[in-house]
């Protein structure tokens, strides 16, 4: 689906496929608990892995975290970008996202697609679209291998991107390596 018509939409429990500035990935609005759990059956993830939450601007990532100043200098470095911060969460994000923890892995892509869905729908539960233990998906025709499995696949272009850095700013430690490379 075109991402013109896709904004047009309205979301409740569905689950959307698009690409970011790293890899594709599959999301649903924060507050599906239904959504996040069918990314969890697709995935074959383990619930005791948190997913991520993928936002707009910083507005949208202040409402969800706590203590923005913690990973403020990173954020306004590197955001937007391929950069997942770790931080506090707040009472928007449930234990159903968090695999019950009290943080939260946040980030703002460097896409314009990703971006435009953000900001119609607000902040989305995302992690990358590919069963667990397997690569990311990176290229659009392989993505639609999951057509019968998700609500919408936005038509995107082929990424040549690995996934972000992760960067628990309460701890200051790196938890993935990915292209941003910190210290």
């Amino acid at each position: 689906m075109r991402l013109k018509e896709f904004l047009k939409r309205e979301l409740k429990d569905e689950i959307i496929v698009f690409q970011t500035d790293t890899v594709y990935g599959v999301g649903c609005l924060i507050n599906s608990e239904i959504g996040v759990n069918k990314i969890y059956e697709l995935k074959k993830r383990e619930k005791r892995n948190p997913l991520a939450v993928l936002c707009a601007n910083i507005d949208q990532v202040k409402e969800i975290v706590q203590d923005f100043d913690k990973g403020e200098e990173f954020a306004h470095k590197y955001w937007p970008g391929a950069l997942t911060l770790i931080y506090p969460k707040s009472n928007l994000v449930g234990d159903y996202i968090t695999s019950g923890l009290k943080t939260v892995g946040v980030r703002i892509p460097k896409d314009k697609t990703a971006l435009s869905i953000l900001e119609k729908f607000g902040p989305m539960a995302v992690t990358s679209l590919n069963i667990s233990s397997e690569p990311p998906i990176l290229k659009y025709d392989d993505a639609l291998f999951f057509n019968k499995d998700v609500d919408y696949i936005i038509k995107g272009k082929d990424l040549s991107s690995i996934s972000s850095t992760v960067f628990d700013v309460i701890n200051k430690v790196v938890i993935r390596q990915g292209s941003i490379k910190l210290r």
